[in-house]
């Protein structure tokens, strides 16, 4: 196995280490330190997985696979320690998981094709956006309810993008 692949199973890892904390403390009038830092340590593993692959010239079918997975995990099981919390409306989860699965669908489709949609300038506004807001809810910050609707119309706008992009493929699956 190589270290980029190995940095994206330990993101994974992460995952359950990050929910077991967050539950610990899930009081949205205290900061979950505890929670925030892993939660940004593997929120970080994500660029660093990339990088290394890149770099390092070993970029694998499997990485290329799982990293995405280990993405959507992060965020999902973030979404859902807050909704079960009350710190974010359902609605709010659903709209960010449903663009995850939408787009990962998009995906799978042009890769049927041979085809390749490249990740977007909104895709990297839309990453950076949930992982602020987030933090913010771990961080206690009373403003994160505003950051967590920008990243909402950001996740929109990104996932809006992406079928853009893809009409092409679209079309072609359909007929």
């Amino acid at each position: 196995m190589n270290l980029p692949n190995l940095v994206t199973l330990i993101r994974i890892s992460l995952v359950p280490l990050f929910v077991l904390l967050y539950r610990r403390n899930p009081d949205p009038t205290v900061m979950n330190l505890p929670a925030a830092l892993v939660f940004v340590l593997a929120s970080a593993t994500d660029a660093l997985d990339g990088y290394l692959a890149r770099t390092r010239r070993e970029i694998t079918r499997f990485g290329q696979l799982i990293d995405p997975i280990a993405d959507k995990l992060l965020i999902a099981a973030a979404l859902l320690v807050l909704v079960e919390a009350r710190q974010v409306n359902t609605w709010v989860a659903l709209i960010i998981l449903g663009r995850e699965f939408a787009v990962s669908g998009l995906r799978i489709l042009a890769a049927a094709e041979g085809k390749v949609i490249a990740a977007s300038l909104w895709g990297k506004i839309k990453t950076v956006s949930q992982v602020v807001a987030v933090m913010a809810f771990f961080l206690g910050i009373s403003w994160a309810p505003v950051l967590m609707w920008l990243a909402v119309v950001a996740t929109i706008l990104s996932g809006v993008r992406y079928f853009q992009k893809a009409q092409d493929v679209l079309k072609s699956s359909m007929e």
